[in-house]
């Protein structure tokens, strides 16, 4: 008798395809012992929440039906007792997998069954063909599915593929099949394990693709495999790592120099191809900002306190750069976000909304009379105090200012794959990039470069950290 002589086969409908957050409808074990089925049963299940109407045409569940039926916690000692001593199998086990690990631990018990996928297993097995869907194999191979969709039906086709796969191969190599998979237990379904032999564990950038082509996720680190399989390794736990985990068929790399080429290159490629997991973002000339000279000689000295004003800091040719990072505070993609944000400041620090220019009118502001402004609007708080307010509210968001004498060169090395470069910054706007030295001289850039939000945010984290900055004030020339 070998380890994969007692095979229970698993089927599960659920309200959705999040694991962490919807829940089981219908369950179905299928157990067979050396390939023989030896007992069949489901039942429906309770599922706590609603039934969304489009998974309600999809599997043909309804609120009615499993109104009566029992919670899982009230199978759960059923499905414990059929599952021991077997291995677990179904088809994209992740999925099923996904949802009765977080089923058994809401109830405080611990998922750890052996399992097997039949869509590893027929990848693996049936390399000349392309789709690996169950709808796909039940046509092929002429498999008797009583209702598809519904929990029996499908696990019940699945021991027919299983003795298929015995049939058309050796029975040694079906076995050695089976026992690949369970030491590769954490590769998504439809990825190809060999993959991971050829991916190097160095700096860089990963991109994942779905089964038409379609970027589906760019990410970056300092070590591309370690990072690649912990995405696939506890997306259990995690809906969008689970939803990428179905869906991913291939993954492409690019090594870098080091962390700092990987994050600029990861902002790169998500702002040029939009890829579907990863936060959107957007090139744009424009940038907002709070600009505020609230602590100036002359404002001071006359004792009055100036009104904040939303400006686009890219926008005025005639300022050097590093004035226009002087009394800014935040940085925002449109003015609505600047204006929201001043309007949050208002409220949570009991400023005048008429002195933030967020109100018009003779008199008292509206806040005043709510007893939420202190008065500066009608005599009530002097300047001073007003003033040293503001100053205190909107500090949090400062805009920090450049901390070196013109342009500096963030060096990068990669020994093991012998790239290096150096990367020009000034003022937080990027400049671009020479591969050493030597080639600094002769670096020249497009004066137009505008300041970006998300490069100034990865400049101060990396800046921080990384120790290899040289000066470059005396070797390359920059205006501003």
């Amino acid at each position: 008798m070998n380890d994969f002589s007692k095979l229970a086969y698993v089927d599960l409908e659920t309200t959705g395809g999040r694991p962490t957050s919807d829940r089981i409808t219908e369950i179905a074990i299928v157990q067979t012992i050396d390939g023989v089925v030896v007992d069949e049963w489901h039942t429906l299940v309770n599922p706590g929440i609603q039934i969304p109407e489009m998974i309600q045409r999809i599997i043909g569940i309804t609120p009615a039906m499993v109104k009566d039926s029992p919670t899982f916690e009230e199978i759960l000692p059923i499905v414990m007792e059929k599952l021991e001593g077997f291995v677990f199998v179904a088809h994209n086990a992740r999925f099923d997998t996904g949802f009765l690990k977080n089923a058994y631990k809401r109830l405080g018990e611990d998922f750890s069954y052996p399992v097997l996928c039949t869509v590893k297993l027929s990848r693996k097995l049936y390399t000349q063909y392309k789709r690996h869907n169950l709808d796909s194999i039940i046509q092929r191979f002429n498999l008797k599915c009583d209702a598809r969709h519904r929990a029996l039906g499908d696990a019940a086709a699945l021991p027919q593929l299983v003795s298929r796969m015995f049939k058309d191969f050796d029975r040694g190599d079906v076995l050695a099949a089976m026992a690949l998979q369970r030491k590769l237990g954490s590769v998504p379904p439809h990825l190809d394990p060999k993959i991971f032999d050829e991916m190097p564990n160095e700096p860089g950038v990963y991109l994942f693709y779905g089964e038409s082509g379609a970027l589906l996720y760019v990410g970056k680190s300092v070590q591309i495999r370690t990072r690649v399989m912990s995405h696939f390794s506890s997306d259990h736990s995690n809906d969008r790592e689970m939803r990428m985990a179905q869906q991913v068929h291939d993954i492409e790399w690019i090594v870098t120099a080091g962390e700092f080429s990987a994050l600029m290159l990861e902002a790169d490629l998500v702002k040029k191809r939009a890829p579907l997991f990863n936060r959107q973002l957007r090139r744009q000339k424009t940038l907002f900002s709070l600009y505020w000279e609230g602590n100036s000689p002359k404002e001071i000295k006359s004792n009055t306190v100036s009104t904040p004003v939303i400006r686009d800091i890219n926008a005025d040719d005639n300022v050097s750069d590093s004035a226009r990072l002087d009394n800014s505070y935040g940085l925002f993609r449109s003015r609505k976000q600047a204006s929201e944000l001043l309007k949050k400041i208002q409220k949570d620090s009991q400023l005048c909304a008429k002195q933030l220019g967020l109100e018009k009118g003779k008199g008292p502001c509206f806040s005043f009379q709510l007893k939420r402004c202190r008065g500066i609007c009608c005599e009530q708080e002097s300047a001073i105090s007003y003033r040293l307010r503001l100053q205190q509210a909107l500090s949090p968001i400062k805009v920090k200012g450049w901390p070196y004498d013109g342009p500096v060169g963030i060096y990068e090395t990669n020994e093991k794959s012998g790239l290096s470069c150096i990367h020009i910054i000034s003022n937080w706007q990027y400049l671009g990039k020479v591969n050493d030295e030597s080639e600094l001289a002769d670096f020249s850039h497009d004066d137009s470069i505008s300041l970006d939000i998300d490069f100034y945010r990865i400049c101060i984290s990396q800046l921080q950290k990384n120790s290899k900055v040289i000066p470059l004030n005396t070797v390359i020339n920059h205006a501003g």
